[in-house]
């Protein structure tokens, strides 16, 4: 018969340490509190030892788990990952952990983790976009989870947000396009349905083009999902159309890629040949050949202010408030003048 090995208990670390129980709760949650030789010696105790708090029984006690969780739209690209690490430092700062869960672009999935997250006992939750079923936001409201939705501004909104106009940005970019002279434009979106960014994106481009008088229906659009592969395959169906488009505008970083390094097996020479932009500004946007004309989003600030506006709401600090962050477009060797 296998006798499970015990699992050392506050009691252990404190006789091993020398110290109070209360001395050693002191060390693991407030060590400020402590001096720097007590801490040292209990911190070694409870490596020796192997001693893990439980935090399920002081969630318990405090009503609270000092856990943030935050459901993402994928983890297969990087637009995501520079403000979610943001995010978590800041949180980490304020002692709180994060769970992370990835809902693959699915309503239904993303609603399904929402519940497992505060079946968990999250504190608050972090989400991506506003675009989802109203019966969710009447299940986190009576909950009391405090949320916050980042990578869109919603100024108008009962919910918190922490993000920047997707519509306003890429129509500024789109205005830049034209003004370059562009008249032959395609577009390869993200696919809109249940994705406000995309959807937003889109407009902001449908918007600058009918401002500058010309017909909708004369605008190619190719909705695909967010992925290298994807963007190529929709450019090689753009280029061949009768009219081939002088630049072709993505949804974001990664189907610009994908856009650029179709071109360049096709033997087409960006931007000689065909200008390309993307949206985020991604790490990735700076690494391509050419170097990627895109829309610059504050992801590390994002991430910072949606951890204090989570956090000050989780802690009754504040009110429900929506943080609208500035965008630039960052030009660089994929568009040219014609």
């Amino acid at each position: 018969m296998t006798v499970s090995p015990r699992i050392p208990t506050l009691d252990d670390v404190a006789n091993a340490a020398g110290v109070s129980t209360a001395t050693v709760s002191r060390c693991l949650n407030e060590k400020q509190k402590v001096s720097p030789k007590t801490l040292a010696k209990v911190m070694k105790a409870v490596e020796s030892l192997g001693y893990t708090p439980n935090f399920n029984a002081r969630a318990m006690a405090a009503k609270q788990s000092h856990t943030i969780g935050a459901i993402i739209p994928t983890m297969e690209n990087a637009i995501f990952a520079r403000g979610l690490q943001a995010f978590q430092e800041k949180l980490l700062e304020q002692g709180y952990n994060l769970l992370v869960s990835s809902s693959a672009y699915q309503p239904k999935l993303e609603a399904q983790q929402i519940r497992e997250l505060v079946a968990r006992g999250a504190d608050g939750l972090l989400l991506i976009g506003y675009e989802r079923d109203e019966a969710v936001y009447e299940y986190l409201a009576r909950r009391g989870i405090p949320t916050v939705l980042a990578w869109a501004s919603i100024p108008n909104s009962d919910h918190a947000s922490v993000g920047f106009d997707n519509r306003a940005a890429m129509r500024l970019l789109a205005d830049r396009v034209i003004e370059m002279g562009h008249r032959q434009i395609a577009v390869i979106s993200g696919i809109v349905e249940g994705n406000d960014r995309a959807a937003e994106r889109l407009a902001g481009i449908q918007d600058s083009w009918q401002a500058h008088g010309f017909d909708l229906d004369a605008l190619p659009v190719i909705q695909t999902p967010y992925e290298i592969e994807h963007g190529a395959s929709a450019f090689e169906r753009l280029v061949q159309a009768d009219v081939k488009p002088t630049v072709i505008m993505c949804g974001n970083d990664v189907l610009a890629a994908g856009v650029i390094s179709k071109a360049r097996d096709l033997g087409f020479i960006v931007p000689n040949d065909i200008s390309v932009t993307g949206f985020d500004d991604i790490e990735l946007a700076k690494h391509v050949f050419p170097a990627l004309t895109t829309v610059h989003v504050p992801h590390r600030q994002m991430g910072r202010v949606a951890a204090e506006s989570l956090i000050d709401l989780i802690e009754d600090r504040t009110k429900k408030v929506s943080h609208q962050l500035d965008v630039s477009i960052e030009m660089r060797a994929s568009l040219q003048r014609i």
